[in-house]
């Protein structure tokens, strides 16, 4: 969600909406607020984990993926050059959940990382 807010019926007037500050959001706006360069370092690190995890997941799934006749007849077999072992492959896949979670907590948009959500 980029923002949000209520327009009055009346006048048309517009108000911005907060969190509530006992939500997951309201309590990372607070944290924001209170301790900026730890929020940055937090919002750094959920980008890093959700590029990796999402990219080298995705390479591997592309191999498999490609191996579907239908696929692999029309536009060949890609071979990732990943192996990666079943416990890197989970702990990129939760990594890439939590930097995604904090990422919607901190209700900021970029239009590379979230574009593909929609409006």
């Amino acid at each position: 969600m980029r923002r949000c807010h209520f327009v009055a019926d009346g006048d048309g007037s517009e108000t911005r909406l907060v969190p509530d500050p006992r939500s997951a959001e309201g309590r990372r706006m607070n944290f924001a607020r209170e301790h900026p360069a730890a929020s940055a370092l937090i919002g750094a690190v959920s980008v890093v984990l959700l590029l990796i995890g999402v990219g080298l997941n995705l390479l591997q799934a592309a191999q498999p993926i490609s191996e579907i006749p239908a696929i692999a007849d029309s536009l060949g077999t890609f071979e990732s050059p990943l192996r990666l072992p079943v416990w890197l492959n989970v702990t990129l896949g939760v990594g890439a959940a939590f930097g995604a979670t904090e990422r919607a907590m901190r209700m900021r948009y970029h239009w590379l990382l979230d574009g593909g959500a929609g409006t």
